[in-house]
C-alpha cells in the first residue's frame, strides 16, 4: 500500500493569536514552525502531535461550518491518550471544558469532547 499513514491535519482559523494560544500554550503541542505568508496576508503554523503534524492557519474572514459536526468533510480531530480521566483534568486545570466521559462501544474505549475557539469539536479517546 503506498499510504501508510498521516502526515497532517489542516485547521483553518478565524483568530490566529487565540488559537495559537489554544493549541500551544494551553494543550502544549510543540511548535515545528511557524510563518507569515505575506502573498496570502494569513499565518501558517505547524504542530507536532506524536508522528503527525497538526496545520493551524490563521485566515481573515474564513467561511463558518455549516452545521456542527455533521458538516461535509472533516467531522473532528481525536487525540489519543492513555488515562481519559487524567487527560480531562488537565484540560479543566487550563480552564477547558469537556463533555462527560462516556464508552464507545465499537472501539470499547472511553472518550470525550471538548473544543477548540472556533467551536471545532477536538475528542480524547483512549
Amino acid at each position: 500500500m503506498f499510504l501508510n499513514q498521516i502526515h497532517h491535519v489542516a485547521i483553518i482559523a478565524s483568530d490566529y493569536e487565540k488559537t495559537r494560544e489554544f493549541y500551544v500554550e494551553k494543550l502544549e503541542l510543540p511548535v515545528i514552525r511557524e510563518v507569515y505568508r505575506e502573498e496570502r496576508d494569513d499565518y501558517k503554523l505547524d504542530l507536532q502531535v506524536g508522528d503527525i503534524e497538526l496545520e493551524i492557519f490563521g485566515v481573515k474572514n474564513p467561511p463558518k461550518r455549516v452545521t456542527n459536526p455533521e458538516a461535509c468533510g472533516l467531522r473532528h480531530l481525536a487525540f489519543k491518550v492513555e488515562d481519559i480521566e487524567a487527560a480531562v483534568k488537565w484540560l479543566k486545570d487550563k480552564g477547558i471544558e469537556t463533555e462527560p466521559i462516556r464508552w464507545d462501544p465499537y472501539t470499547e474505549k472511553r472518550m470525550t469532547f471538548f473544543r477548540d475557539p472556533d467551536d471545532l469539536p477536538l475528542e480524547l479517546h483512549e
